[in-house]
């Protein structure tokens, strides 16, 4: 308005103010040129809001247009553009923003009146302004696509994967995710059921959500895999569409479109075989090494087809875990229900496997309390395999395993499988079932019919065994001798053999006979097991006319099944019969034509030698702590025997149980050809018959002369030999000789040596040897007058010699060029006790044979002297030579030597960068454990992690008896160890010092300290001497001490020394820091006399990490924790400790527990006893939150 007025007052003045008309004409043209814009805003009204109106409209449509596009997008599951969601927020925001104007634009139309100037302008500027602004929306509109296809996740990963926070599964999990990161391929296996899948989804999506990959592919492959259906499921989650269809031909499309991506993880589910990944076209290994493998398989041995470089087994879950597990799954409430109490029970016979567990409680949830009765009934009746319904998901996959069995092998041996899968489930639930039992079993129902020998079935057997093993089908134990089924799958074989050929009845603690209304003429296998001694109804003979295998088992050997002499008559087809706590007449024995193998154990047999006349077939045959009338000639009689296992019951007593063999001529065994497996236990009376030599036999236990066979060790794994008290010729032995694995040799008479005596080829296949009491024996070799190349125990690995009065060597007339003769290149543990004539155990070059000696035992050998040096002790120091031995020695311990001196004389100690622990007890002369040798960082090369040292002379001296420049000495001198020139022993991690009486100092504080950084444990004990333990220095380095204990040091006054007692060379630069143990746990100190304080209090706390504290009769003791310098209190302070125990008894001097003016604070401690402390005066009381304080007033 301001500027309109100007301009018109400009034109006037014009008019009548000639003479200064060009001034003003000037004036007036800027003027219209500046104005002529907002001259618009008034004359182009009209115009200015028709414009905006018809933009906004458009943009409005527009806008419209492209919701529906992007809605389309979406409904496609496309990934909206970032530009596309950009513009329609702007679009959204203009038109909001425009919605005033619009309004205003439509009341002015709607009531046509004439607005005033000023709005006018202001509303036609307003509109001016927006309108560009729209059409510039408006052009960048024209989108040629709104949205693109999302890279498909796998909906694996999306969904919720039902994973079990179980042990074994968090094992595995944090396994894998930790192998992901170093490893190509990694191999999960277990049962099937255990949760293998469901552990690999929870895998791909902690991949994803840690980001550890680009992409996470799943998919499974199966029994029968659909390689085109996997290589799209592959190639949709890459956005990846095929060019061609052959298989070869989108394989090499996929594999090029993979190495693209950077980082990849490919889970691989349900792995039945060895597999080619590349045919689906997955690169990996060298050909893409950022793509990594996560296997899933049931079978161990697939992981190793593989390659895999990690393997990883799922276990199952524990009780609680399998309980919490099927609570949640059946809708229970975690509380104390009836319905609760029922469903545990039924819970803890899935024993653990999740697939049953989740199974069977989704089944019955929302049932009644007794419908929960009834189901937990018919578990323990095992009519639960009869509801399919309940058990498909479990059965199925059990089966797909079952059936699998039969893939790669020919017929007859798939069958032979199978059957040995079934004749585990014949053994009672959860039990620990003996290979050695299944072996004879299988081969008396006919297993591996084609194998040459017994010899060769046993490993058939093994091998299936095996691999029903890594099938998941059978489980591992402890012991390498058994094996077990789970329940699971034990009731899965006891549903197979329900029905069909092969029909088995398997019951435990049966008590009344059951009253079947069908025959028992389809069963072909029955095992009774625990048995009660009268069996209700137990009938006197049965028609199993089809039965091959039984098994009857009594409760106990005092508590036997009784049999009837008839219950076997009409057992015509009968191969197999286990007896284990039975009593009964065999006279029906004559009627068993066809049995192979008879097993008795804990049992007693009447009538046992007349009813082995018409055993023609019997191949197998073990009385084992059975006792029957007496053996008869009857048993050389079998000429189809293969496996005779006798063994007596009781050690005092004459061989009468197994039968007497008194009355038998040994050499009539020569009769039984087909011998192969022995196991027997006879008396050296047997002998006189001097003609007699055992046969050739492939399995053998034979004990002569009173040692017996110790159960765990029964079983005909190896080859072993034991003679005691035996004075004749050993060369009835000599057959056994050539293949004994395991040897004991204990009063055997006549013998100077092993070889040769026994034999100059023997012994090759010898692992352990066992020498006690042979007084004749001087050595196990003599080689004087052998200048051959033969070698000796080539295969021991254990040797133990005892109570040997006569014995000087391992090896007489060994030098250099005799090294390969005495090679015992595998042996790995010695020990050797009470053989006093003994000086030197391992010459040099004998000693550097030793490659792989890991235990080195040594005890009561008075007259020992070296155990690794030369035959004179003169030469140690003549002879400068290094000689590396025992490379990975492990464990030397030495105990009561009273003569013996050198450990390792003149040997270099570079070859012992194994041992961990050195144990030497009551060894009063020891000059020198090792030599010590600097390695090339300067640093000790004897790393022992234990040190326990006993009465013992000098220990680690590089020279006899000058303390030279750069040596340690460790040992019953004043000080133990003395170090110059900066050994570290830093992976000692205990320490054990007793009886040292020469001892006042532990370590010396030379400016290059002894390191012992991760020391965890400190034991002193009967230190007579010692004055101090730690010094400062020392004090501040031992940062991973855990446990301290100090027993009857006497002259101890001070745990730590005192600065003022260091001496000015050793206490420069020693550093202001204050001294902490931050990890030390358990403190134990008793019997200390002259001991006055423990540990010096300062601001930090010297023991934030200690629970327990015992101090005991340590008569003097005036303070626990001191104040170096007494401090200024203003205030008590109050200071926390977590203490758990707490032990101040019998210390009668003690007067403060903490320092004056301070409060400690123990709110951990659950144990504080305080006995015989008449003078102390801290005071300890309870707070309202049960915490202990303790106070010293000042």
């Amino acid at each position: 308005m301001f500027l309109f007025i100007l301009i018109r007052l400009s034109t006037k003045m014009a008019e009548y103010v000639a003479p200064v008309a060009p001034v003003v004409k000037i004036v007036a043209d800027q003027a219209k040129e500046y104005a002529s814009p907002y001259f618009g805003y008034f004359f182009s009204y009209e115009k200015i809001v028709q414009d905006f109106t018809n933009q906004r409209n458009a943009l409005k449509l527009r806008k419209q247009r492209v919701d529906t596009r992007v809605d389309e997008a979406k409904n496609q599951i496309e990934v909206i553009y970032e530009d596309v969601e950009d513009w329609l927020r702007r679009a959204e925001q203009e038109l909001e923003e425009t919605q005033n104007l619009q309004d205003e634009i439509d009341r002015v139309k709607c009531f046509k009146w004439c607005p005033k100037w000023g709005w006018r302008y202001g509303l036609s500027k307003k509109l001016a302004e927006k309108t560009p602004i729209i059409s510039k929306l408006l052009e960048t509109s024209d989108f040629a696509q709104v949205g693109y296809r999302r890279s498909l996740q796998g909906i694996e990963f999306i969904t919720s994967t039902g994973f079990t926070d179980s042990e074994s599964s968090k094992s595995a999990l944090n396994q894998i995710m930790e192998a992901i990161k170093v490893v190509n391929m990694i191999g999960l296996h277990g049962m099937p059921g255990v949760g293998k899948t469901t552990l690999a989804e929870e895998v791909g999506k902690h991949a994803r959500e840690q980001k550890l990959f680009d992409k996470v592919v799943m998919f499974t492959m199966s029994q029968n895999p659909d390689i085109n259906k996997i290589q799209h499921k592959v190639a949709a989650m890459f956005d990846l569409k095929f060019q061609t269809n052959t298989e070869e031909t989108r394989a090499e499309e996929l594999w090029v479109r993979l190495k693209a991506e950077k980082d990849i993880l490919i889970i691989v589910d349900d792995l039945w075989e060895e597999f080619k990944l590349e045919s689906i076209g997955i690169p990996f290994g060298d050909d893409h090494k950022g793509c990594k493998i996560l296997l899933t398989t049931r079978h161990q041995q697939v992981c190793t087809k593989m390659n895999c470089q990690k393997e990883i087994q799922l276990g199952i879950l524990t009780e609680d875990e399998a309980w919490v597990l099927f609570r949640d799954k059946a809708g229970l409430d975690d509380d104390c229900s009836p319905e609760n109490e029922v469903a545990k029970e039924v819970a803890g016979e899935c024993k653990g496997l999740p697939l049953a567990i989740v199974t069977v409680a989704k089944a019955l949830n929302g049932e009644s309390l007794d419908g929960w009765k009834a189901a937990n009934q018919r578990f323990k009746d095992s009519r639960h395999l009869d509801n399919e319904q309940v058990l498909g998901d479990v059965l199925r996959p059990l089966k797909l395993s079952y059936d699998y069995l039969k893939k790669g092998n020919n017929q007859m041996t798939e069958n032979d499988i199978q059957m040995c899968f079934l004749l585990c489930s014949l053994f009672p639930e959860d039990a620990e079932i003996r290979i050695e039992i299944l072996i004879v079993c299988g081969i008396g129902v006919g297993l591996f019919p084609n194998a040459s020998s017994i010899e060769v079935k046993r490993n058939e057997i093994g091998v299936a065994l095996k691999k029903l093993q890594k099938s998941g089908l059978l489980l591992e134990t402890d012991d390498a001798e058994t094996i077990r089924m789970h329940d699971v799958v034990r009731d899965f074989a006891h549903w197979l053999t329900s029905t069909g050929e092969n029909r088995f009845m398997v019951k435990d603690e049966l008590k009344e006979w059951p009253d079947m209304v069908e025959s028992f003429e389809g069963y072909t296998a029955i095992a009774l097991w625990y048995c009660s001694s009268n069996i209700k109804n137990f009938p006197d003979k049965v028609e199993f006319s089809k039965l091959k295998t039984l098994f009857l088992q009594g409760k106990s050997r005092w508590n036997l099944l009784v049999v009837s002499s008839t219950f076997f008559e009409e057992m015509k087809t009968l191969q197999v019969l286990y007896l284990q706590n039975v009593y009964s007449s065999l006279k029906g024995f004559n009627s068993l034509p066809n049995l192979k193998t008879l097993w008795c154990e804990c049992c007693i047999l009447e009538n046992f030698s007349s009813s082995l006349t018409n055993m023609r077939s019997l191949e197998i045959l073990a009385l084992i702590w059975t006792e029957i009338d007496e053996i008869s000639e009857e048993l050389v009689k079998l000429s189809t025997l293969k496996y005779l296992r006798l063994v007596d019951e009781e050690e005092e007593e004459e061989m009468k149980i197994p039968p007497k063999l008194d009355n038998i001529n040994l050499l009539e065994l020569n009769s039984l050809s087909r011998l192969s497996a022995l196991s027997l236990d006879i008396s050296t009376n047997q002998f006189s018959q001097e003609d007699f030599v055992f046969p050739k036999l492939q399995r053998y236990n034979i004990a002569v002369g009173g040692l017996k066979f110790i159960i765990e060790e029964e079983e005909l794994t190896i080859r072993r030999l034991r003679i005691e008290n035996f004075s004749s010729s050993l060369s009835a032995f000599k057959n056994l000789f050539c293949n004994v694995g395991e040897l004991k040799l204990k009063i055997v008479s006549g013998l100077k040596n092993i070889v040769p005596s026994i034999g100059k080829k023997v012994l090759n296949e010898l692992t352990s040897l066992e020498l006690d009491s042979c007084d004749d024996m001087e050595f196990l070799t003599d080689i004087t007058r052998d200048q051959g190349s033969t070698v000796a125990f080539p295969n021991l690995v254990k040797l133990n010699i005892k109570d040997m009065d006569s014995f000087k060597g391992l090896c007489y007339g060994l030098s250099p060029s005799h090294r390969a003769i005495a090679s015992f290149t595998k042996l790995k543990s010695v020990k050797i006790e009470s053989c006093n004539k003994l000086k030197t155990i391992f010459s040099p070059c004998f000693a550097q044979s030793l490659l792989c000696v890991e235990d080195l035992f040594i005890c009561h050998c008075d007259g020992l002297e070296q155990v690794i040096g030369f035959a004179q002790e003169e030469e140690i120091t003549k002879n400068d030579s290094r000689l590396c031995c025992c490379p990975k020695l492990r464990f030397l311990e030495i105990y009561d030597c009273k003569s013996l001196k050198y450990v390792c004389a003149n040997t270099s100690t570079q070859g012992l960068q194994s041992l961990e622990y050195v144990r030497i007890v009551f060894c009063p002369q020891l000059m020198q454990i090792f030599k010590m040798e600097q390695n090339e960082n300067e640093k000790d090369t004897v790393v022992s992690q234990d040190l326990s040292l006993s009465n013992v002379g000098i220990i680690w001296k590089s020279n006899v008896p000058a303390l030279n420049k750069d040596c340690i000495v460790v040992g019953n001198h004043e000080t133990v160890f003395q170090v110059q020139g900066g050994y570290s022993f830093s992976r000692i991690k205990e320490l054990d010092l007793r009886d040292l009486s020469e001892m006042r100092i532990i370590w010396n504080d030379f400016a290059r300290v002894v390191t012992l950084e991760n020391l965890t444990t400190l034991n002193l004990s009967n230190c007579k001497k010692l004055r101090y333990i730690f010094s400062p220095m020392m004090a501040r380095s031992l940062s991973h001490l855990v446990n301290l204990s100090i027993y009857e040091c006497e002259e101890i006054e001070r745990l730590i020394l005192a600065n003022d007692q260091i001496s000015s060379s050793s206490s420069s630069k020693v550093g202001l820091q204050p001294i902490s143990f931050p990890n030390l746990t358990n403190i134990t100190i008793s019997n200390c006399r002259n001991l006055k304080s423990l540990f010096s209090f300062g601001s930090v706390p010297i023991l934030p990490k200690l629970e327990c504290l015992r101090v005991q009769m340590n008569s003097k003791l005036e303070q626990v924790f001191e104040l170096e310098d007494e401090p200024k209190v203003v205030a008590e302070e109050e200071m926390k400790f977590e203490l758990e125990k707490l032990s101040l008894e019998e210390l009668p001097s003690l007067i403060h527990f903490c320092p004056n003016g301070y409060h400690f604070v123990l709110s951990a401690l659950e144990d504080l006893r305080v006995r015989g402390c008449p003078k102390l005066t801290t005071s300890f009381f309870i707070d309202s939150q049960e915490f202990v304080h303790c106070e010293t007033k000042v």
